[in-house]
């Protein structure tokens, strides 16, 4: 019986070693390397990265557009200058209420009924010199038209007539109000006469300067350089002091403005 028990437990051991075997018994599990250590942890570390090298997109590097902003068109200087008795012809003569001393011609730009900028010329009173510099400047930037201006001794005899017939823009002549009675501000530089064609002189009797001013009669039409209550060319003398022929309720002179 000894010897039986000392044989049969090896011999069973190794049956039941064979048996468990068989019947698939689960091996002892491998050693394995978990992927948090093996397993190099670059999904992260790439997302962060293609984060900060993303090149900025248009819309956050361009400049926003926008409109570029117009400029104050500005004129050139203005020059002035003494005027002789002989410049100034057939405007002055002795006898006139100011010798040519107390005048001055000042030359200015201005905007013409072309839309361009043009050079004439005024004669007036050595006092109003920067105030008529600073009422023209005010003019050209607000595009107020004006379609010539020179000095009335271009026309045969300085008429006025003449002057307005052709819508031009000045000032000094040495004349008589229309009424006859008295100098008129002309004859002393103190007095501007605007696009007179189209702003014609209007008396109490419904006469008309100039002749041929018929058709701008009729203030509601609003051609480029008519005049209106309100406008800002009459404004830029009115702000300044002059007195607007338009204002007056007879005679209508919508092309004066005058300074005393």
């Amino acid at each position: 019986m000894r010897v039986f028990r000392r044989f049969a437990t090896p011999v069973a051991l190794i049956f039941v070693g064979a048996f468990l075997t068989q019947c698939g018994a689960p091996s002892p599990p491998a050693p394995t390397t978990t992927s948090t250590t093996t397993v190099p942890t670059t999904t992260t570390s790439t997302r962060t990265t293609s984060t900060r090298t993303t090149p900025p997109t248009t819309a956050s590097t361009a400049k926003p557009t926008t409109r570029p902003t117009p400029t104050t068109p500005t004129p050139a200087a203005a020059t002035v200058r003494p005027v002789t008795a002989a410049e100034l012809g057939a405007s002055w003569r002795p006898g006139c209420p100011v010798g040519p001393e107390l005048l001055r011609r000042v030359s200015l730009d201005h905007v013409g009924f072309d839309g361009q900028t043009h050079r004439g010329e005024l004669i007036v009173h050595q006092d109003l010199v920067a105030d008529v510099i600073a009422v023209f400047e005010q003019l050209y930037r607000l595009r107020y038209p004006i379609e010539k201006m020179r000095t009335v001794e271009h026309y045969p005899d300085a008429l006025d007539e003449l002057s307005m017939e052709d819508n031009n823009t000045s000032a000094f002549n040495c004349r008589p109000l229309p009424s006859g009675r008295g100098w008129s501000l002309h004859a002393y530089g103190r007095a501007i006469d605007i696009n007179p064609l189209i702003n014609p002189y209007i008396d109490s009797r419904g006469n008309i300067e100039p002749k041929n001013a018929g058709p701008f009669l009729d203030r509601a039409r609003t051609d480029p350089g008519m005049l209106h209550a309100g406008d800002p060319a009459v404004l830029a003398f009115t702000d300044r002091g002059w007195r607007w022929g338009g204002d007056w309720r007879t005679p209508k002179d919508y092309q004066h403005f005058e300074r005393r």
